[in-house]
């Protein structure tokens, strides 16, 4: 099983709509993902939860969580999100960084740019990785 980490700062925006385009659109036999944050969020953003639901995704009971070892243990790829110096590190982690922008406190047409570049990769990543 292919496990991937899709990690920020605070856990409540890219990396919950990372995690979700990814357990959508891989094949759950062969993959799955996690999102989490160095220093989480009370809840995710609510102008992501409104996005994603337009595409059918309802991350109404998505909380953000800390990245930790013992989270991060079996995982084979972690992907931060633009985070600069404050993304996390795991040794031993193979490690991609996407340079995203934060959605926080953006217009939702922002917020629905920043979801669909997330997806966009996020389907990259399934066919460089063959988990389809």
């Amino acid at each position: 099983m292919f496990k991937v980490i899709f990690a920020c700062v605070h856990n409540a925006g890219r990396s919950q709509m990372a995690a979700a385009f990814f357990n959508r659109l891989a094949n759950p036999q062969r993959a799955h993902a996690l999102s989490a944050g160095t220093e989480p969020g009370a809840s995710v953003h609510p102008g992501v939860q409104t996005a994603m639901l337009e595409v059918g995704i309802d991350l109404s009971s998505a909380r953000p969580q800390k990245l930790t070892e013992e989270l991060a243990r079996d995982a084979q790829l972690l992907v931060t999100m633009g985070c600069g110096d404050k993304c996390p590190y795991v040794p031993g982690l193979r490690r991609d960084d996407w340079p995203l922008r934060d959605p926080k406190g953006l217009p939702l047409v922002e917020v629905r740019m920043i979801r669909d570049e997330v997806k966009a990769r996020v389907e990259a990543l399934i066919v460089s990785e063959a988990l389809y």
